[in-house]
């Protein structure tokens, strides 16, 4: 089980170190002549609030708040943010909806929902895109992910950091130990033609259905298996009725720290800086946090007698990399200049 840890967790920190809304301040529009406006001071005692779905303990949810203490220490105490967790402002649908229109200021979603406003975001979720986790923060933290974050201001939203969630992972009601394994089992999946089109591509049949209906489906056989990542896999439940856990790691769909651009564009140039940058600061505390959640999972999970973990070597893995190939080629079509920049980063 160490070995498996060690694959699994090791690497998800290291390069990470290395590498009720209360309304800001109006804008202050530009002059008619086109030129720019000034500046508007530093506002005086404002609350921005963050929504967030994730319970109050989650990885996700943890890094908010050490993002909000870094804004109320930074600006001492001028700013303060309201983190709003276990999905009371929304689903991160709506969340988007709202900030967009700048009645919401900040809200952390799952990047997957957020790429219907640019389609580079799909690539970043492609399957094996990655190497591995420092792969990904290569590409995160780096030119690509800049870019990627300047791309989404057209639609009213301010990239202020990414956030870490880890790989997902197949896990079924019988033994899965590779990818021929897979072949001809329903899988839940998301409603997402590309989670749908990977497991099509290994020869399972995908089923979409909620979240909250996988745990009764698993356990009737409704479906015989499903994929998230491993925190998701252990806080559902899911590997009392599904305790086979194939490490397939076949996409990451990091998460992303947004800000409604209307609610930064009203803010002074101290205050933006003061967002910005705790946002990035507070990302390496969210990783590590995650990695601990993953750690405390599969803890958790191995207490069950009946919990399974299969590792796939080298040419194993290869197999599913391959499989992967006609979907890569698919929903990254238009976008094959951004996969090859990622691949060589």
């Amino acid at each position: 089980m160490k070995k498996i840890l060690a694959l699994i967790l090791a690497s998800s920190l290291s390069f990470a170190m290395l590498s009720g809304c209360t309304t800001p301040p109006a804008v202050t529009p530009d002059a008619p002549d086109g030129s720019p406006a000034q500046d508007v001071p530093s506002a005086e005692g404002i609350t921005l609030t963050l929504a967030e779905v994730h319970a109050e303990d989650y990885p996700t949810t943890l890094g908010d708040l050490e993002f909000a203490r870094l804004v109320e220490e930074r600006s001492e105490g001028r700013i303060k943010v309201d983190v709003r967790f276990a999905g009371v402002l929304g689903s991160e649908e709506d969340v988007l909806d709202s900030l967009t229109i700048g009645s919401l200021d900040f809200g952390r979603v799952s990047l997957s929902p957020v790429s219907q406003h640019n389609s580079d975001l799909n690539v970043l979720m492609l399957p094996y895109i990655y190497r591995d986790a420092n792969h990904m923060w290569a590409v995160l933290n780096g030119e690509i992910g800049a870019e990627i974050m300047a791309g989404i201001e057209s639609a009213g939203l301010v990239g202020l950091t990414w956030y870490d969630a880890g790989a997902r992972n197949f896990y079924a009601r019988e033994p899965i130990p590779n990818a021929e394994s897979l072949r001809g089992l329903k899988v839940r999946v998301q409603a997402n033609p590309l989670m749908q089109g990977i497991v099509s591509a290994l020869g399972a049949n995908p089923v979409s259905m909620a979240l909250g209906e996988v745990y009764p489906a698993l356990s009737t056989g409704t479906v015989d298996a499903a994929e998230n990542s491993i925190p998701s896999y252990e806080s559902t439940s899911h590997y009392e009725v599904a305790p086979y856990m194939l490490v397939s790691e076949h996409t990451r769909v990091p998460e992303i720290l947004l800000a409604s651009k209307q609610v930064m564009d009203g803010l002074s140039q101290e205050d933006r800086d003061i967002i910005m940058q705790a946002a990035k600061d507070s990302q390496t505390f969210q990783i590590e946090k995650w990695r601990e959640r993953e750690e405390e999972s599969l803890e958790k999970m191995e207490a069950n007698e009946n919990f399974t973990i299969y590792e796939l070597d080298d040419s194993e893995r290869q197999i599913f990399v391959d499989a992967m190939a006609g979907v890569v080629a698919e929903h990254g079509a238009g976008n094959e200049e951004l996969i090859e920049r990622i691949r060589n980063t």
